[in-house]
């Protein structure tokens, strides 16, 4: 029998009220489940603005623990009553930590884990390292109940092996929650174009496809591009919102034809699984050990 999966993604500009935005966010997971989405994949860090643009003590506050998070409550609910899945990205407390996490929610509204995101960026208008940890929790997929998904978190898409360790340890498809625009320290660097071909790029040599939820509009001094888009698994473009509008993205895929094509095109068959000289065998087991990847 044909699997397939129908995936969709949500793009948005958000304001600096919780409520506006969540009950724009769930207007449109509303919408993409009636039109037959089965993973939505709303943008990160939805839940206000994009608070890592400076360093401030008082948005510490904006975080809560997983047990008790509101947010994660309501999509809970959402989900379940919908039965759909949804990855959602959340500033996480945890003790004297924080994170930069994606809660999955399955369809029956369980979180099946959570995801720490592993790569922090630091830089003019995207100051992360100030707010979060690196997260501890390695690479993971999920097997929901409608397909084994994977989730990285925006910086993290800059890295193949955050795509590759996934698709190794089974994702059939992977998921990116992202806050990508501007860089205020040159505002003449464009990088829409390295973004989406990188992001590309992961879906060709891992074939499988890929998801990429982005905000929209002006905040601060980051103004972010949009240009969500879905890639299938030979990196063609099968939808993309290309102007900096609301709206929900979706595509079906048949996880079976994906499976065979991945099988048929040897990139897992011919990888090389020696290390070079210059890297220990023990260097190779910490990293695979801290990434959870089969190197």
């Amino acid at each position: 029998m044909t699997q397939n999966l129908t995936v969709a993604a949500i793009q948005a500009a958000l304001t600096d009220e919780r409520a506006t935005n969540l009950k724009r966010i769930v207007g449109w997971i509303r919408e993409a489940a009636a039109t037959g989405a089965q993973v939505i994949l709303p943008s990160e860090l939805f839940e206000g603005h994009y608070f890592c643009c400076e360093e401030r003590e008082d948005w510490f506050a904006r975080a809560h623990p997983v047990g008790d998070h509101p947010t994660l409550i309501q999509f809970q609910a959402l989900a379940a009553e919908l039965e759909v899945v949804i990855p959602v990205s959340f500033f996480e407390k945890a003790g004297p930590a924080f994170y930069n996490s994606v809660a999955v929610v399955d369809s029956d509204g369980a979180i099946l884990g959570i995801y720490r995101k592993s790569h922090i960026p630091d830089g003019p208008g995207y100051e992360e390292k100030y707010y979060f940890r690196p997260g501890d929790t390695g690479f993971q997929v999920w097997k929901t109940r409608v397909g084994t998904i994977g989730v990285g978190i925006c910086w993290d898409q800059w890295f193949p092996e955050c795509a590759r360790a996934m698709a190794l340890m089974g994702a059939e498809v992977l998921l990116y929650p992202t806050a990508i625009g501007n860089e205020p320290q040159d505002l003449d660097l464009d990088t829409k174009d390295p973004w989406q071909r990188v992001m590309v790029g992961h879906a060709v040599a891992n074939a499988i496809p890929v998801v990429a939820a982005n905000r929209i509009g002006t905040e601060g001094n980051l103004t972010f591009y949009g240009h969500s888009f879905i890639a299938n698994h030979a990196g063609d473009m099968v939808a993309e919102l290309t102007q900096p509008v609301d709206g929900i993205i979706s595509a079906t895929f048949d996880l079976d034809e994906i499976a065979q094509y991945r099988a048929g095109f040897g990139f897992f068959r011919d990888r090389v699984l020696t290390c070079t000289r210059s890297c220990s065998q023990r260097t190779v087991r910490i990293l695979s050990h801290k990434f959870n990847c089969f190197i």
